[in-house]
């Protein structure tokens, strides 16, 4: 069993050897000494776990000898000068107890929200299952359970992913999450983003009744002004029971979307600042569209993110910009079946090609051409050649896209005359992604699926490198989840027309699918989550629903429909009968 302590945590971070060593709350363990003593008792206080540990325990960001362990001190909790412990077994019991250390009671605090980040990279066996606890002031955390990720070089036949999107607390209850912590098939989640929203009563997003889903900000808004409304919002996010069942059993990978930080952000590069065009600091003539205040909310909202979220990224809490705060896109590979890709498209994107008015500019862009300009940036140019970089050099068979919004066209009218329907998606940066998919079309780039979010819709559709040309090939899939409880189009019409609108689901879905023959499935009816499983031979995508107007009890979780793609062939097929999963 390994055992390290402050003195030698030190010594590493002081050696550079650590991602984000400028974080000094995220340690790295290493140590080549072995201790059968331990300095933490071998019967632990289990009354107190609720109360000392209220928002539980977290994983994420695997590696193959690692991952990052997540918890907080509740502060009715916190002591001053008490250390803590944490242990990682490969059994539940902690009978074969492989690793444990100490963080010292100076990295506990309110600076970080009494929140601790462990990396663990380099420490543990690749392709491994593990579990973990905390202990404090006597007291254990409940128990965790984490998985690495398998060696660059080791063959790999199977893995499974859950995959998830747009989690709004106030818009229902989190059924799916208890349906994915229930399961034992899925090696690892990966979030899309909107982890959170940051507004707490919008009645665009957030009308529906679930009184007792309410948040109250501390600025006593409806849309979070600074790192106290960031930070409360996380908090009682996590405090939900079914969300922190998914959390223990689950390693998470994940990126941001636009919530996170403010509706439909962007970077406004001519002001150097966060473009929130529905934000207060925007449209409030008290506040006078600030760029300091803008800069300053996309630092907190960064900073809430990197202390509630275990992600190995580098990371500096005294930048003075938010793009010196922390950098989010990065990769993960799978052995040699998988190689992951997270891209950030929030940070750094123009601002909408039609400008911020959510009707003739956001959405239904009549009469504007400029998103097919060629300075428009999704990405911005850095980011994109490290993605087209990774994916095009990777020797992994299987390359995924963790790509936040929708990839594919989604328009009225065909060829020079479609009108594209959402350009805050990539329909607003044409030639951004023709770029992108001529260049894997040349490399001869067969196996790449695109996963996104951010609709609150399931959609399957095959990627295409010009969407008004028929005979333009196809280059890859992109599979899109749901939202795990966010409203849908079809939510948001029933709240204000009713039963009047009872057919509208089916006929949005052909009358999408009619004008975009690229799109095989637009479903706008459910919220629930996705798993993705991929083999050499084959990936398969099960779109599950799951009712989250259910705040106790029996669960149910249908899987509706399930896709799948064979290796060197980005066509899909419906390939079974909808079936109910137990």
């Amino acid at each position: 069993m390994k055992r390290f302590s402050r003195r030698q945590l030190l010594g590493i971070l002081g050696t550079g050897a650590v991602a984000g060593a400028a974080t000094p709350w995220v340690r790295s363990t290493q140590s080549q000494q072995n201790h059968t003593d331990s300095p933490v008792k071998l019967q632990y206080n289990t009354s107190a776990t609720a109360h000392v540990f209220s928002l539980s325990v977290m994983s994420g960001d695997p590696s193959p000898s690692g991952v990052v362990l997540w918890t907080r001190i509740a502060p009715s909790a916190y002591q001053q000068g008490k250390s803590l412990f944490f242990q990682v077994a490969q059994d539940a019991r902690f009978a074969e107890t492989v690793l444990e250390g100490d963080i010292d009671a100076r990295e506990i605090g309110p600076e970080h929200d009494y929140t601790i980040q462990v990396d663990l990279d380099g420490q543990l066996q690749a392709d491994t299952r593990y579990y973990y606890r905390f202990i404090y002031d006597g007291t254990t955390s409940r128990t965790g359970r984490c998985r690495t990720t398998p060696a660059p070089d080791q063959a790999v036949q199977n893995l499974c992913f859950g995959v998830i999107t747009c989690q709004d607390y106030t818009n229902g209850y989190y059924g799916a999450f208890r349906s994915l912590g229930d399961r034992d098939d899925i090696d690892w989640i990966i979030h899309l983003g909107d982890f959170i929203y940051e507004s707490a009563g919008d009645p665009r997003f957030q009308s529906l009744p679930f009184e007792d889903r309410c948040i109250i900000l501390p600025s006593n808004t409806t849309v979070a002004l600074d790192l106290a409304d960031y930070r409360h919002i996380y908090r009682t996010y996590r405090s939900d029971l079914d969300f922190q069942h998914c959390l223990e059993q689950h390693t998470f990978i994940q990126i941001w979307d636009d919530h996170e930080i403010a509706n439909d952000c962007y970077w406004d590069a001519t002001r150097d600042t966060l473009g929130a065009p529905d934000h207060p600091y925007t449209k409030d003539p008290e506040y006078g569209n600030d760029p300091a205040l803008l800069r300053r909310l996309a630092i907190d909202a960064r900073q809430a993110w990197r202390e509630y979220v275990p992600a190995r990224v580098p990371t500096d809490f005294s930048a003075r910009h938010p793009h010196e705060l922390t950098q989010i896109y990065r990769s993960f590979r799978f052995g040699n079946l998988t190689e992951l890709f997270l891209t950030d498209e929030r940070s750094y994107r123009s601002p909408h090609p039609c400008g911020e008015e959510e009707l003739g500019g956001r959405y239904t862009p009549i009469g504007c051409k400029t998103y097919k300009a060629s300075d428009q940036t999704m990405l911005g140019e850095k980011q994109r050649d490290w993605l087209l970089a990774g994916a095009l050099e990777s020797n992994a068979q299987w390359k995924v896209w963790g790509n936040e919004v929708l990839m594919t066209s989604l328009s009225l009218g065909r060829k020079s005359n479609s009108v594209p329907l959402l350009v805050d998606g990539w329909d607003g940066f044409q030639t951004e992604r023709k770029l992108i998919a001529e260049a894997l079309h040349q490399n001869k780039e067969e196996n790449l699926v695109v996963l996104s979010g951010d609709l609150h819709t399931s959609v399957v559709a095959h990627l295409k490198i010009d969407y008004d040309k028929k005979a333009s090939p196809f280059i890859a899939t992109e599979f899109m989840t749901t939202s795990l409880t966010s409203a849908g189009l079809t939510e948001q019409a029933g709240g204000q027309f009713g039963s009047a609108l009872s057919g509208l689901p089916s006929a949005v879905g052909q009358l999408v699918r009619g004008t975009n023959p690229h799109i095989v499935l637009f479903d706008t009816s459910h919220q629930g989550y996705a798993i993705l499983e991929i083999t050499p031979e084959k990936c398969l995508w099960d779109i599950h629903a799951v009712d989250k107007n259910t705040p106790d009890g029996a669960i149910t979780d249908q899987r509706l429909h399930r896709y799948e793609r064979t290796s060197g062939n980005p066509l899909v097929r419906e390939s079974t009968a909808p079936v109910t999963t137990p």
